[in-house]
């Protein structure tokens, strides 16, 4: 079994974790999964392990590996600790970034993300997403950004779930943040982001109890499938 094999297992099951199209708490079959990729145990054993350890899956001693739930007090963890390295980077940034390093941000992630019209829900999430991390690797600093990323992937699907609802507003508070990079306005900047990152609790839980409710519609769109509606405040 080669690295590359069991790499392709662990992209594969972790896409179907990111986008819950794993239900939370579902079993996972290694007897089927097996079958289904042609290998032994030991390498989608090995998969499962690392999405384990990145904290997609859980393993239930005598039970066997399942697919992580949708908590709301895990989301708000994640979305506060987003805020503080978003926050972060935003600073080194204004204070680090070569002239043509946020021109570039500019010309290419930024102006990207304000191009949302007939992208799906997921499509506009990863151009968001983009710009984001562009700004972390302007920073300098690659645990940031690798953490920023990692954060990224466990905070999608909810992400997908919120998209529609705040595409507008997101663009805007975008041009702003930019602004401030350019001005080289560190607290300001810093500042921009950690508002625009930030979610309450009750937010939080009203995007739960959607996300849920699209997980288990049968036959419906998929939330990350949706076309983005430009009218949406």
């Amino acid at each position: 079994m080669t690295d590359g094999r069991v790499e392709d297992i662990y992209r594969w099951l972790k896409s179907r974790a990111v986008s819950f199209d794993l239900r939370p708490g579902d079993r996972i079959n290694e007897g089927t999964l097996a079958r289904e990729f042609g290998v032994s145990r030991t390498p989608l054993r090995e998969a499962l392990n690392r999405l384990v350890a990145e904290r997609f899956f859980e393993f239930r001693a005598g039970q066997g590996f399942f697919c992580r739930g949708l908590e709301a007090q895990e989301i708000f963890d994640l979305f506060e600790l987003r805020k503080v390295l978003e926050m972060a980077a935003a600073r080194a940034a204004c204070e680090r970034a070569s002239d043509e390093g946020l021109r570039a941000l500019r010309e290419e992630l930024y102006a990207s993300g304000l191009e949302t019209r007939g992208l799906s829900v997921a499509e506009a999430c990863a151009r968001d997403e983009a710009f984001h991390i562009g700004i972390a690797r302007l920073a300098g600093n690659a645990e940031l950004t690798a953490q920023l990323e990692h954060i990224n992937e466990r905070i999608r699907f909810i992400r997908w779930v919120e998209m529609q609802a705040r595409v507008k507003r997101s663009k805007k508070q975008h041009v702003k943040i930019m602004e401030a990079l350019e001005a080289r306005n560190a607290n300001k900047a810093a500042r921009l982001l950690g508002e625009h990152v930030e979610k309450r609790m009750d937010q939080i839980l009203a995007s739960v109890r959607t996300g849920i409710a699209n997980i288990y519609l049968d036959g419906g769109e998929m939330v990350q499938d949706q076309v983005l509606n430009e009218d949406a405040a």
